[in-house]
């Protein structure tokens, strides 16, 4: 167990590159059981969440070698019925995503019920759905989940919702299905899009992608494939957000401009702009940070939604930037019930928030934070809560730093390079 112990308050400065999109990472690390041939990911992030995926893979035989710092090989030999490994599969909520690629290859798969953070109900009837209606059958027994398919079968399905995981999952299971899948109400975020072009790359047929609407030919197998993954706009986010609330001027290396249009609508709302300078971008200094009201002097609301509308994993980030801007800003979170409790932690520095209910939440800034003990409850919160203790006055400590480390990769050192005071310690 490990603790961030930070002094806040500091300016920062230099450029920061930021890491591969955690949520392309995972979804490829399950793909690559869909050949037996080698596959070859670059841009990988050395977080938590990938290491524990690299860690179910070995457990199922498969091979697995770093080739650079942040480039791994990896070739999958499977044969018979494989049982995921229960422990790893409860540390990550991504361990779901190994149950398409494994239906489609073999037919059947056993898997228990994922982990991952606690920030509400997260259902899993999407992917099951989509299994079914691909010719599964799902059965659960002795707390797991057996799903079976003598052979897929193409179809068409609409999605009950926009899930990302979910899309994920039934597009890997389609890609080796027989005839054609037509999926319909599908996630188009920029991760779903980079595994659906990796899963191109291995010579599956999709067309749509970047739409709600997917277009799959089913093949008989798959190859192998050496794949980039993408940025991570929500590190680029991240630490936008820091710059702003420390007042800094930064430079974030080789982002995707198109990934940050409803970011930068967000974050102008709150006074925070950027400007994109070819593949990079930059933060000035001293922003005024005051919140923009809605014409007739409205209020306004900052809610999220499916992509290409404000991201649900940036809710944490953005409200956390309101407590130092001037002005009330409502916050309407739609889709998990316990995304918004880390406020109590922000307010235990100063902040000055209402939480209204378990989804909204009005701040009213801009409030002097200052130096407090913190527990990160999940990734984004934590990252969150590691900006404010950056730009509060005092020392803070954050524990469970766990929940940062899954989906942020050397954080604590990225920091220190920009001349943060944060140091890593053992608890």
């Amino acid at each position: 167990m490990e603790k961030f112990v930070i002094e806040g308050g500091a300016r920062l400065s230099g450029e920061v590159v930021p890491g591969g999109n955690k949520n392309e990472a995972l979804p490829c690390l399950a793909a690559t059981l869909l050949t037996d041939e080698p596959v070859i990911l670059r841009n990988l992030p050395q977080i938590k969440d990938v290491l524990v995926m690299l860690d179910v893979l070995r457990e199922l035989g498969g091979s697995v070698e770093w080739i650079d710092d942040n480039a791994v090989r990896i070739q999958n030999n499977l044969s018979g019925l494989v049982h995921l490994p229960v422990e790893q599969c409860k540390r990550i909520r991504a361990s779901i995503l190994f149950a398409g690629p494994l239906l489609g290859r073999q037919g059947e798969v056993e898997l228990p019920p994922p982990g991952g953070d606690v920030i509400g109900r997260r259902r899993l009837d999407t992917h099951f759905l989509g299994f079914r209606g691909l010719g599964a059958a799902i059965d659960w027994r002795n707390k797991l989940y057996r799903i079976t398919a003598a052979r897929l079968q193409g179809a068409r399905i609409f999605l009950d919702e926009a899930s990302v995981t979910g899309t994920e999952n039934i597009v890997m299971a389609a890609v080796l299905a027989k005839g054609q899948s037509v999926l319909s109400n599908v996630a188009c975020e920029p991760h779903v899009q980079g595994l659906c072009r990796m899963l191109q790359g291995m010579g599956a047929t999709i067309d749509g992608i970047g739409t709600n609407r997917l277009i799959i030919d089913g093949s008989d197998s798959l190859g192998g494939v050496d794949h980039t993954i993408g940025p991570d706009f929500m590190e680029v986010a991240s630490w936008i957000g820091l710059a702003a609330m420390t007042r800094s001027a930064l430079t974030i290396k080789n982002v995707v401009a198109e990934d940050l249009r409803m970011v930068r609508v967000v974050y102008n709302k709150l006074g925070v702009g950027f400007e994109l300078r070819g593949n990079d971008l930059w933060v000035p200094a001293d922003q005024p940070l005051e919140i923009v009201n809605d014409f007739h002097n409205e209020i306004p609301q900052i809610s999220d939604a499916p992509w290409p509308a404000f991201p649900t994993d940036l809710m944490s980030i953005a409200i956390t930037m309101a407590t130092v801007s001037r002005g009330t800003v409502l916050f309407f979170e739609k889709m998990f019930e316990g995304r918004m409790f880390f406020t109590d932690s922000l307010r235990s520095m100063g902040a000055r928030i209402i939480l209204c209910d378990p989804h909204r939440a009005v701040v009213v800034g801009p409030a002097k934070l200052y130096g407090a003990t913190l527990e990160s409850p999940d990734v984004r919160a934590g990252m969150a809560l590691l900006i404010a203790a950056l730009a509060a006055e005092g020392q803070s400590t954050i524990y469970n730093i766990r929940q940062i480390d899954r989906g942020y990769e050397r954080i604590d050192q990225k920091l220190q390079a920009l001349g943060a005071n944060i140091q890593r310690l053992p608890v």
